[in-house]
């Protein structure tokens, strides 16, 4: 008698159990538990299109997306086959390649301002570095960030962060010694700080989406610009989710308004490990080989990654953001007469092809509204009974909600009369 496959007998339960012995809480990422909302975790087995299936065998309709990283959806053939012929061809060599050149040519044609990048492995060694690149440039070590945006888990920025760091209701992080962010203020988002001449750089996520979707308020990123401006510290852009999704020009294209540093993640890699942080030839002119700034990274630039990267952003063509936007609308606007329709008060806020979800009645203009809003637990209820009739969503209040070009029509009004159906629960 043949055996039964690994897959046939395992279930989330048993996986998670094994987990949490050899991985703390059980995850490689905070925001993959399910802390904030309870239960176990689903383990995902294997993904198509816009859904994913775990190892029990059950399918859901995924809002995830890794994060945003899959904005093509699952398993995309054309970006399938580049990563297979690349690895065809070796994995990793510790040398430049044709693909990485390649790969910041097309960043630095489709970003306005953008004339130099320099590649890494993930979206928090992109912020990072460009903060170090922002400190040497300027001379200066003040650093001023706002409230609920994440900027990945470098120290001096954990400070206030949205996203898993708020899942785990932390205000930072231990092991950050005191030292770390005696030079980083917080302040509010939508409100534009006034600066010194000690400040080296302002970070922002452009379009906040990690303590849910928060839109910058009119003006406000040119403020931002203006008075960067006015004390001589640079603008950071935070584009890890922002970049290549709300339009081939990310925010700076979007809103008009050209930071001096910026940071990518996610979209550029094709769903593989990747970031690239960049900004003006003069800017980047600061970073070693050319200048005193230290970065480098054995596998930034990974042949893999970057051949992934090109197979994505050779398909998103303006036809295809456009059609993406129009999936993020009518998903925004559905649930939000879902919802409503049900009696229970809610805010659906929609940029570009991102869309977030707060329950509340008033609108989430900064952090202390989307606390408020996360804090009233109906997001947990709502979180299980999407999940339970097989629609995933983020496990936690503060994560943007992604659909792909991946995602049809069949599988918005899916979304959306599955929210009526949960609403009318919560009421």
């Amino acid at each position: 008698m043949t055996p039964p496959s690994p897959e046939a007998t395992a279930s989330n339960e048993a996986l998670y159990s094994r987990a949490t012995k050899v991985l703390p809480g059980g995850v490689n990422s905070p925001v993959r538990a399910f802390l904030s909302v309870g239960g176990t975790p689903y383990f995902v087995q294997r993904a198509e299109g816009a859904h994913v299936w775990d190892v029990e065998g059950n399918r859901y309709l995924d809002y995830v997306q890794s994060y945003g990283a899959s904005i093509l959806g699952h398993a995309d053939p054309l970006v399938v086959a580049a990563i297979r012929d690349a690895a065809g061809r070796g994995t990793t060599f510790g040398a430049p390649t044709r693909s990485e050149v390649e790969l910041a040519e097309t960043l630095t044609e489709a970003v306005p301002g953008l004339e130099m990048i320099r590649m890494t492995s993930s979206g928090t060694e992109a912020s990072m570095s460009a903060i170090r690149l922002a400190r040497g440039a300027t001379g200066r070590a003040k650093v001023v960030k706002f409230a609920g945006c994440y900027h990945g888990h470098t120290d001096a920025l954990l400070a206030a962060g949205g996203s898993g760091v708020a899942n785990q209701g932390l205000v930072g992080s231990a092991g950050v010694p005191p030292a770390a962010v005696a030079d980083t203020v917080v302040v509010p988002f939508n409100v534009v700080p006034r600066l010194d001449d000690d400040v080296a750089v302002l970070a922002v996520e452009p379009v906040a989406a990690n303590m849910g979707l928060v839109e910058p308020e009119p003006g406000f990123l040119q403020a931002l610009r203006d008075e960067c401006d006015r004390v001589g510290a640079l603008l950071f852009f935070d584009e890890v989710i922002t970049g290549f999704r709300l339009g081939r020009g990310g925010a700076t294209a979007w809103s008009g308004v050209t930071p001096d540093v910026w940071a990518f993640g996610k979209v550029i890699g094709g769903g593989l490990p990747v970031g690239a942080f960049g900004g003006s030839r003069e800017v980047m002119s600061n970073i070693a080989p050319l200048g005193p700034v230290y970065q480098g990274g054995t596998l930034s630039g990974n042949p893999l990654a970057t051949a992934a990267g090109l197979a994505a952003l050779g398909q998103l063509t303006d036809d295809r953001y456009r059609e993406l936007t129009d999936k993020a609308q009518r998903l925004a606007r559905g649930m939000t007469e879902a919802i409503a329709g049900a009696g229970v008060p809610v805010q659906v806020p929609q940029v570009g092809s991102l869309v977030g979800i707060f329950f509340g009645a008033e609108a989430v203009r900064n952090y202390d509204d989307a606390q408020a809003a996360a804090g009233n637990g109906i997001y947990r209820r709502f979180f299980h009974g999407m999940l339970d009739r097989g629609v995933a969503f983020a496990p936690g209040p503060y994560e943007a909600i992604f659909p792909s070009l991946s995602h049809t029509d069949a599988d918005l009004e899916q979304t959306i009369e599955t929210a009526a159906e949960v609403a009318a629960t919560l009421s």
